[in-house]
Protein backbone atom coordinates (compact mmCIF):
# COMPACT_ATOMS: atom_id res chain seq x y z
CA UNK A 1 0.00 0.00 0.00
CA UNK A 2 1.40 3.51 -0.73
CA UNK A 3 1.91 6.15 1.48
CA UNK A 4 -0.58 8.15 -0.13
CA UNK A 5 -3.17 5.38 -0.08
CA UNK A 6 -2.29 4.73 3.39
CA UNK A 7 -3.24 8.25 4.61
CA UNK A 8 -6.57 7.90 2.09
CA UNK A 9 -7.50 4.92 3.94
CA UNK A 10 -6.79 6.92 7.41
CA UNK A 11 -8.40 9.71 6.62
CA UNK A 12 -11.95 7.79 5.41
CA UNK A 13 -11.74 5.89 8.44
CA UNK A 14 -11.55 9.41 10.86
CA UNK A 15 -15.36 10.19 9.60
CA UNK A 16 -16.86 8.17 12.50
CA UNK A 17 -14.94 10.53 14.69
CA UNK A 18 -15.19 13.60 12.87
CA UNK A 19 -18.95 13.20 12.98
CA UNK A 20 -18.86 12.17 16.87
CA UNK A 21 -16.79 15.08 18.33
CA UNK A 22 -18.35 18.44 15.87
CA UNK A 23 -19.99 20.22 18.47
CA UNK A 24 -18.40 18.85 21.10
CA UNK A 25 -16.76 20.46 24.15
CA UNK A 26 -13.02 19.80 25.23
CA UNK A 27 -10.91 20.85 28.06
CA UNK A 28 -7.30 20.67 27.03
CA UNK A 29 -5.02 20.71 29.96
CA UNK A 30 -1.10 21.52 28.79
CA UNK A 31 1.40 20.56 31.27
CA UNK A 32 4.24 21.41 32.19
CA UNK A 33 6.74 22.47 29.84
CA UNK A 34 4.62 21.45 26.99
CA UNK A 35 4.82 25.05 25.92
CA UNK A 36 8.62 24.79 25.42
CA UNK A 37 8.60 21.27 23.88
CA UNK A 38 10.14 20.93 20.16
CA UNK A 39 7.04 19.68 19.47
CA UNK A 40 4.95 22.26 20.77
CA UNK A 41 4.05 24.26 17.31
CA UNK A 42 3.03 20.58 16.17
CA UNK A 43 0.70 20.61 19.70
CA UNK A 44 -0.59 24.31 18.19
CA UNK A 45 -1.27 23.50 14.47
CA UNK A 46 -3.90 19.88 15.78
CA UNK A 47 -5.22 22.55 18.34
CA UNK A 48 -6.36 24.72 15.15
CA UNK A 49 -7.62 21.83 13.39
CA UNK A 50 -9.67 20.42 16.16
CA UNK A 51 -11.25 23.61 16.28
CA UNK A 52 -11.74 23.89 12.32
CA UNK A 53 -13.27 20.79 12.78
CA UNK A 54 -16.08 22.09 14.68
CA UNK A 55 -14.57 21.21 18.13
CA UNK A 56 -15.11 23.52 20.88
CA UNK A 57 -12.08 24.25 22.85
CA UNK A 58 -10.92 25.44 25.89
CA UNK A 59 -7.24 25.68 27.03
CA UNK A 60 -5.69 25.58 30.02
CA UNK A 61 -2.01 26.41 30.70
CA UNK A 62 -0.11 24.91 33.80
CA UNK A 63 2.49 27.67 35.52
CA UNK A 64 4.53 25.67 37.75
CA UNK A 65 7.29 24.65 36.21
CA UNK A 66 8.80 28.14 34.86
CA UNK A 67 7.58 29.60 37.90
CA UNK A 68 9.99 27.25 39.90
CA UNK A 69 13.02 28.46 37.26
CA UNK A 70 11.56 32.29 37.53
CA UNK A 71 11.64 32.05 41.00
CA UNK A 72 15.47 30.22 41.11
CA UNK A 73 16.28 32.57 39.07
CA UNK A 74 15.47 35.78 41.30
CA UNK A 75 17.05 34.17 43.98
CA UNK A 76 13.34 33.93 45.64
CA UNK A 77 13.03 31.14 47.94
CA UNK A 78 10.05 28.73 46.96
CA UNK A 79 7.69 27.37 49.88
CA UNK A 80 5.37 24.34 49.19
CA UNK A 81 3.50 22.42 51.87
CA UNK A 82 1.68 19.82 51.07
CA UNK A 83 3.04 19.67 47.65
CA UNK A 84 0.82 23.14 47.13
CA UNK A 85 2.76 26.62 46.98
CA UNK A 86 2.48 29.47 49.45
CA UNK A 87 2.05 32.92 47.63
CA UNK A 88 3.11 35.65 49.03
CA UNK A 89 3.19 39.16 47.28
CA UNK A 90 6.51 38.50 45.74
CA UNK A 91 5.37 35.25 44.44
CA UNK A 92 2.24 36.22 43.20
CA UNK A 93 3.93 39.06 40.99
CA UNK A 94 6.68 36.32 39.48
CA UNK A 95 3.24 33.98 38.94
CA UNK A 96 1.62 36.51 36.78
CA UNK A 97 4.29 37.41 34.89
CA UNK A 98 4.52 33.65 33.76
CA UNK A 99 0.86 33.20 32.86
CA UNK A 100 0.78 36.48 31.57
CA UNK A 101 4.14 35.70 29.42
CA UNK A 102 2.51 31.92 28.40
CA UNK A 103 -0.75 33.83 27.67
CA UNK A 104 0.69 35.67 25.17
CA UNK A 105 2.48 33.11 24.09
CA UNK A 106 -0.33 30.73 22.69
CA UNK A 107 -2.38 33.90 21.79
CA UNK A 108 0.42 34.40 19.13
CA UNK A 109 1.21 31.00 18.10
CA UNK A 110 -2.94 30.36 17.21
CA UNK A 111 -2.60 33.48 15.59
CA UNK A 112 0.01 32.11 12.94
CA UNK A 113 -0.89 32.12 9.83
CA UNK A 114 1.62 31.78 6.95
CA UNK A 115 1.09 31.01 3.50
CA UNK A 116 2.98 27.73 3.82
CA UNK A 117 2.16 26.37 7.12
CA UNK A 118 -1.39 24.19 8.09
CA UNK A 119 -2.73 27.49 9.62
CA UNK A 120 -2.69 29.25 6.94
CA UNK A 121 -6.00 31.26 6.43
CA UNK A 122 -7.28 29.67 10.09
CA UNK A 123 -8.08 33.59 11.69
CA UNK A 124 -8.28 31.86 15.37
CA UNK A 125 -9.97 33.90 17.83
CA UNK A 126 -9.17 33.59 21.69
CA UNK A 127 -10.93 35.02 24.47
CA UNK A 128 -9.56 34.74 27.92
CA UNK A 129 -10.60 36.71 30.96
CA UNK A 130 -12.13 36.46 34.71
CA UNK A 131 -13.93 33.83 33.74
CA UNK A 132 -12.64 32.40 37.26
CA UNK A 133 -13.64 33.43 40.80
CA UNK A 134 -11.73 32.18 43.78
CA UNK A 135 -11.06 32.21 47.25
CA UNK A 136 -8.26 31.74 49.68
CA UNK A 137 -7.05 28.15 50.62
CA UNK A 138 -6.89 29.81 53.91
CA UNK A 139 -4.69 28.23 57.03
CA UNK A 140 -4.53 24.61 56.68
CA UNK A 141 -2.82 22.40 59.81
CA UNK A 142 -1.75 25.73 61.20
CA UNK A 143 -0.06 27.23 57.76
CA UNK A 144 -1.49 30.14 56.40
CA UNK A 145 -1.57 29.44 52.28
CA UNK A 146 -1.92 33.13 52.03
CA UNK A 147 -2.84 34.34 48.44
CA UNK A 148 -2.89 30.77 47.18
CA UNK A 149 -6.17 30.29 45.98
CA UNK A 150 -9.04 27.75 44.82
CA UNK A 151 -11.65 27.83 42.37
CA UNK A 152 -14.87 29.25 44.20
CA UNK A 153 -16.75 29.26 40.77
CA UNK A 154 -16.70 29.37 36.71
CA UNK A 155 -18.40 32.13 34.85
CA UNK A 156 -19.63 28.42 32.53
CA UNK A 157 -22.17 31.12 30.96
CA UNK A 158 -19.65 33.23 29.90
CA UNK A 159 -17.28 30.70 28.19
CA UNK A 160 -19.91 28.50 27.04
CA UNK A 161 -20.97 32.44 24.85
CA UNK A 162 -17.19 32.53 23.67
CA UNK A 163 -17.67 29.61 22.31
CA UNK A 164 -20.44 29.44 20.72
CA UNK A 165 -19.40 32.77 19.07
CA UNK A 166 -16.62 30.28 17.34
CA UNK A 167 -13.65 31.28 20.04
CA UNK A 168 -11.06 29.18 21.94
CA UNK A 169 -11.48 29.72 25.48
CA UNK A 170 -8.13 30.30 27.02
CA UNK A 171 -7.57 29.95 30.84
CA UNK A 172 -5.19 30.80 33.41
CA UNK A 173 -4.32 29.51 36.51
CA UNK A 174 -5.35 32.80 38.12
CA UNK A 175 -8.60 33.23 40.19
CA UNK A 176 -10.17 36.69 41.17
CA UNK A 177 -12.18 37.28 44.35
CA UNK A 178 -15.06 39.82 44.44
CA UNK A 179 -12.77 41.88 46.78
CA UNK A 180 -10.71 42.11 43.60
CA UNK A 181 -7.55 40.48 45.15
CA UNK A 182 -5.56 37.70 42.71
CA UNK A 183 -4.92 34.09 43.97
CA UNK A 184 -2.63 31.94 42.20
CA UNK A 185 -4.43 28.49 41.83
CA UNK A 186 -3.59 24.80 40.79
CA UNK A 187 -3.78 24.08 36.86
CA UNK A 188 -5.41 20.67 37.63
CA UNK A 189 -8.10 22.25 39.34
CA UNK A 190 -8.66 25.20 36.61
CA UNK A 191 -8.89 22.42 34.72
CA UNK A 192 -11.30 20.05 35.83
CA UNK A 193 -13.77 22.97 37.37
CA UNK A 194 -13.85 23.84 33.66
CA UNK A 195 -15.09 20.53 32.66
CA UNK A 196 -17.18 20.20 34.98
CA UNK A 197 -18.78 23.62 34.94
CA UNK A 198 -19.19 23.17 31.19
CA UNK A 199 -20.45 20.03 30.55
CA UNK A 200 -17.57 19.16 28.80
CA UNK A 201 -17.42 15.80 26.60
CA UNK A 202 -13.98 15.26 27.28
CA UNK A 203 -10.53 16.35 29.56
CA UNK A 204 -7.70 15.85 27.78
CA UNK A 205 -4.33 15.85 29.80
CA UNK A 206 -1.54 16.14 27.89
CA UNK A 207 2.01 16.15 30.23
CA UNK A 208 5.37 14.58 29.45
CA UNK A 209 4.21 10.68 30.06
CA UNK A 210 1.87 9.04 27.30
CA UNK A 211 -0.51 7.80 29.62
CA UNK A 212 -1.07 5.30 32.40
CA UNK A 213 0.99 2.26 32.19
CA UNK A 214 0.48 -1.73 34.12
CA UNK A 215 2.81 -3.36 36.62
CA UNK A 216 4.45 -4.95 33.46
CA UNK A 217 4.88 -1.32 32.28
CA UNK A 218 2.93 -1.61 29.31
CA UNK A 219 1.25 1.57 28.47
CA UNK A 220 -2.93 1.15 29.29
CA UNK A 221 -5.50 2.21 26.42
CA UNK A 222 -8.56 2.35 28.51
CA UNK A 223 -8.75 2.51 32.42
CA UNK A 224 -11.79 2.54 34.85
CA UNK A 225 -11.35 4.96 37.74
CA UNK A 226 -11.25 2.14 39.88
CA UNK A 227 -8.47 0.28 38.67
CA UNK A 228 -6.45 3.68 37.94
CA UNK A 229 -6.61 4.45 41.76
CA UNK A 230 -4.89 1.04 42.39
CA UNK A 231 -1.96 1.27 40.23
CA UNK A 232 1.43 1.59 42.04
CA UNK A 233 3.18 4.66 40.46
CA UNK A 234 6.28 5.66 41.27
CA UNK A 235 5.82 9.32 39.76
CA UNK A 236 4.69 11.83 41.93
CA UNK A 237 3.31 14.05 38.91
CA UNK A 238 2.15 11.13 36.80
CA UNK A 239 0.23 9.61 40.35
CA UNK A 240 -1.12 13.54 40.28
CA UNK A 241 -2.30 13.17 36.79
CA UNK A 242 -3.84 10.30 37.81
CA UNK A 243 -5.93 11.69 40.56
CA UNK A 244 -6.92 14.39 38.54
CA UNK A 245 -8.05 12.23 35.89
CA UNK A 246 -10.47 10.34 38.50
CA UNK A 247 -11.71 13.18 40.22
CA UNK A 248 -13.15 14.61 37.24
CA UNK A 249 -14.73 11.68 36.47
CA UNK A 250 -16.21 11.37 39.84
CA UNK A 251 -17.54 14.77 39.41
CA UNK A 252 -19.11 13.96 36.13
CA UNK A 253 -16.69 14.03 33.03
CA UNK A 254 -17.72 11.03 30.94
CA UNK A 255 -13.82 10.49 29.73
CA UNK A 256 -10.55 11.97 30.53
CA UNK A 257 -7.35 11.02 28.29
CA UNK A 258 -3.91 11.04 29.13
CA UNK A 259 -1.34 11.75 26.58
CA UNK A 260 2.33 13.10 25.40
CA UNK A 261 2.50 16.27 24.18
CA UNK A 262 6.12 15.72 23.43
CA UNK A 263 4.29 12.46 20.76
CA UNK A 264 4.09 14.07 17.62
CA UNK A 265 0.56 13.58 16.04
CA UNK A 266 -0.86 12.44 19.66
CA UNK A 267 -3.56 14.33 20.09
CA UNK A 268 -4.82 13.33 16.58
CA UNK A 269 -4.45 9.71 17.09
CA UNK A 270 -6.09 9.87 20.28
CA UNK A 271 -8.93 11.52 19.31
CA UNK A 272 -9.64 10.41 15.54
CA UNK A 273 -8.29 6.42 16.35
CA UNK A 274 -9.58 3.48 17.57
CA UNK A 275 -6.80 2.76 19.85
CA UNK A 276 -5.24 5.83 20.57
CA UNK A 277 -1.87 7.58 21.95
CA UNK A 278 -2.32 7.58 25.60
CA UNK A 279 -5.06 6.21 28.24
CA UNK A 280 -8.47 7.27 28.54
CA UNK A 281 -10.06 6.92 31.54
CA UNK A 282 -13.58 6.32 32.58
CA UNK A 283 -16.29 5.86 35.55
CA UNK A 284 -17.59 3.18 32.98
CA UNK A 285 -15.38 0.51 30.42
CA UNK A 286 -14.14 1.47 27.46
CA UNK A 287 -15.82 -1.52 25.63
CA UNK A 288 -19.22 -2.36 26.22
CA UNK A 289 -21.08 -5.86 25.35
CA UNK A 290 -24.76 -5.22 24.35
CA UNK A 291 -27.29 -6.94 22.27
CA UNK A 292 -27.18 -6.84 18.28
CA UNK A 293 -30.51 -4.77 16.18
CA UNK A 294 -30.31 -4.41 12.68
CA UNK A 295 -28.85 -1.23 12.49
CA UNK A 296 -25.67 -3.82 13.65
CA UNK A 297 -25.88 -5.94 10.56
CA UNK A 298 -23.05 -4.02 8.72
CA UNK A 299 -20.80 -4.00 11.44
CA UNK A 300 -21.07 -8.07 12.22
CA UNK A 301 -20.91 -8.76 7.89
CA UNK A 302 -17.81 -7.37 8.23
CA UNK A 303 -16.72 -9.33 10.74
CA UNK A 304 -17.70 -12.54 9.98
CA UNK A 305 -17.47 -12.32 6.37
CA UNK A 306 -13.67 -13.12 5.98
CA UNK A 307 -14.00 -15.79 8.12
CA UNK A 308 -16.76 -17.55 5.76
CA UNK A 309 -14.71 -17.05 2.95
CA UNK A 310 -12.20 -19.08 4.50
CA UNK A 311 -14.23 -22.05 5.37
CA UNK A 312 -14.32 -21.20 8.98
CA UNK A 313 -17.43 -20.36 9.26
CA UNK A 314 -20.51 -21.32 7.47
CA UNK A 315 -21.66 -18.79 4.84
CA UNK A 316 -24.78 -16.37 6.13
CA UNK A 317 -26.98 -14.13 3.67
CA UNK A 318 -28.07 -10.91 4.64
CA UNK A 319 -31.80 -12.06 4.98
CA UNK A 320 -30.88 -14.75 7.63
CA UNK A 321 -28.27 -12.62 9.50
CA UNK A 322 -31.34 -10.24 9.51
CA UNK A 323 -33.66 -12.70 11.05
CA UNK A 324 -31.41 -14.13 13.71
CA UNK A 325 -29.64 -10.89 14.51
CA UNK A 326 -31.79 -10.29 17.85
CA UNK A 327 -29.41 -13.79 18.99
CA UNK A 328 -26.29 -11.54 18.92
CA UNK A 329 -24.05 -10.00 21.59
CA UNK A 330 -21.32 -7.26 20.48
CA UNK A 331 -18.19 -6.08 21.78
CA UNK A 332 -18.08 -2.32 20.77
CA UNK A 333 -15.76 0.85 21.52
CA UNK A 334 -16.81 3.99 20.17
CA UNK A 335 -19.63 2.49 17.88
CA UNK A 336 -17.48 -0.04 16.28
CA UNK A 337 -17.88 -3.81 16.93
CA UNK A 338 -14.79 -5.26 17.89
CA UNK A 339 -16.40 -8.47 18.41
CA UNK A 340 -19.40 -10.77 17.93
CA UNK A 341 -21.13 -14.30 18.77
CA UNK A 342 -24.45 -15.89 18.86
CA UNK A 343 -26.69 -18.06 21.52
CA UNK A 344 -29.55 -20.14 19.80
CA UNK A 345 -31.32 -21.93 22.48
CA UNK A 346 -32.83 -24.87 21.78
CA UNK A 347 -36.56 -24.82 21.25
CA UNK A 348 -37.01 -28.60 22.82
CA UNK A 349 -34.53 -29.03 24.90
CA UNK A 350 -31.94 -27.41 27.67
CA UNK A 351 -29.17 -27.14 25.77
CA UNK A 352 -27.99 -23.92 23.37
CA UNK A 353 -25.10 -23.42 20.68
CA UNK A 354 -22.82 -21.08 20.41
CA UNK A 355 -21.95 -19.99 17.20
CA UNK A 356 -19.94 -17.41 15.28
CA UNK A 357 -17.64 -16.09 18.35
CA UNK A 358 -15.06 -13.60 15.78
CA UNK A 359 -12.90 -10.66 16.77
CA UNK A 360 -11.74 -8.54 14.90
CA UNK A 361 -8.04 -9.25 13.76
CA UNK A 362 -6.66 -6.09 15.22
CA UNK A 363 -8.05 -7.17 18.68
CA UNK A 364 -7.26 -10.93 19.07
CA UNK A 365 -5.36 -12.24 21.89
CA UNK A 366 -6.90 -10.01 24.38
CA UNK A 367 -9.57 -12.40 25.26
CA UNK A 368 -12.27 -10.63 24.23
CA UNK A 369 -13.70 -13.74 22.71
CA UNK A 370 -13.47 -15.73 26.25
CA UNK A 371 -16.04 -12.94 27.42
CA UNK A 372 -18.34 -13.31 25.33
CA UNK A 373 -18.39 -16.75 25.92
CA UNK A 374 -19.24 -16.03 29.48
CA UNK A 375 -21.42 -13.54 29.18
CA UNK A 376 -23.53 -16.13 27.21
CA UNK A 377 -22.60 -18.83 29.22
CA UNK A 378 -24.61 -16.60 31.94
CA UNK A 379 -27.37 -15.93 29.19
CA UNK A 380 -28.13 -19.50 28.59
CA UNK A 381 -28.27 -20.34 32.32
CA UNK A 382 -30.92 -17.59 33.37
CA UNK A 383 -33.06 -19.10 30.03
CA UNK A 384 -33.15 -22.57 31.90
CA UNK A 385 -30.56 -24.17 29.65
CA UNK A 386 -27.84 -27.14 31.29
CA UNK A 387 -24.93 -27.13 28.97
CA UNK A 388 -23.88 -25.47 25.63
CA UNK A 389 -22.59 -26.83 22.38
CA UNK A 390 -20.60 -25.78 19.22
CA UNK A 391 -19.67 -27.31 15.92
CA UNK A 392 -16.70 -26.13 14.94
CA UNK A 393 -13.84 -26.98 11.97
CA UNK A 394 -10.74 -24.91 13.09
CA UNK A 395 -11.43 -23.86 16.37
CA UNK A 396 -11.74 -26.92 18.38
CA UNK A 397 -8.17 -26.54 20.74
CA UNK A 398 -10.09 -23.24 21.63
CA UNK A 399 -13.08 -24.37 22.79
CA UNK A 400 -11.43 -27.61 24.53
CA UNK A 401 -9.88 -24.55 26.70
CA UNK A 402 -12.72 -23.16 27.36
CA UNK A 403 -14.13 -26.03 29.33
CA UNK A 404 -15.96 -27.88 26.26
CA UNK A 405 -15.67 -31.67 25.87
CA UNK A 406 -15.58 -33.35 22.10
CA UNK A 407 -19.45 -35.69 22.09
CA UNK A 408 -21.10 -36.98 19.21
CA UNK A 409 -23.82 -35.95 16.69
CA UNK A 410 -26.45 -38.12 18.71
CA UNK A 411 -25.68 -35.70 21.85
CA UNK A 412 -27.10 -32.85 19.87
CA UNK A 413 -30.68 -32.27 20.61
CA UNK A 414 -32.78 -33.93 17.89
CA UNK A 415 -33.90 -30.43 15.69
CA UNK A 416 -30.25 -29.63 15.40
CA UNK A 417 -28.96 -33.45 14.61
CA UNK A 418 -31.33 -32.96 11.58
CA UNK A 419 -29.35 -29.63 9.98
CA UNK A 420 -25.93 -31.08 10.41
CA UNK A 421 -23.79 -30.43 7.11
CA UNK A 422 -21.82 -33.82 6.41
CA UNK A 423 -19.71 -31.91 4.51
CA UNK A 424 -18.56 -29.86 6.59
CA UNK A 425 -17.89 -32.70 9.46
CA UNK A 426 -17.76 -29.96 12.12
CA UNK A 427 -16.71 -31.75 15.74
CA UNK A 428 -19.04 -31.67 17.99
CA UNK A 429 -18.73 -30.16 21.10
CA UNK A 430 -20.52 -29.94 24.48
CA UNK A 431 -19.95 -27.62 27.98
CA UNK A 432 -22.31 -28.07 30.75
CA UNK A 433 -23.28 -25.43 32.87
CA UNK A 434 -23.37 -27.01 36.59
Amino acid sequence: MTPSKDHIDWFRHTSPYIRAHRGRTFVIYLGNGALTSPQFTNVINDLALLHLLGIRLVLVHATRGEVEQALDALGIPSQLHGGVRITDTEVLGVVSDVAATQRLQLESQLSQGLPDSPMRGARLRVVSGNFITARPVGIVDGVDYLLTGAVRRLDAAGMAAALDNQAIVLLSPLGFSPTGEVFNLSSDEVATAAAVALGADKLIIMDRAEGLSDAQGQLLRQCTVAAANELNLDDPQLAMRRDTACRACEQGVNRVHLLSYERDGALLDELFTTDGAGTMVSQVPFEQHRPATVDDIAGVLELVQPLEETGVLVRRSRERLEQEISNFTLLERDGRVLACAALYPSACATMAEIACIVTHPDYRGDGRARHLLDLLAERAAELGMRSLFVLTTQTTHWFLEQGFEACSLEDLPEERQQLYNLQRNSKVLIKHLD
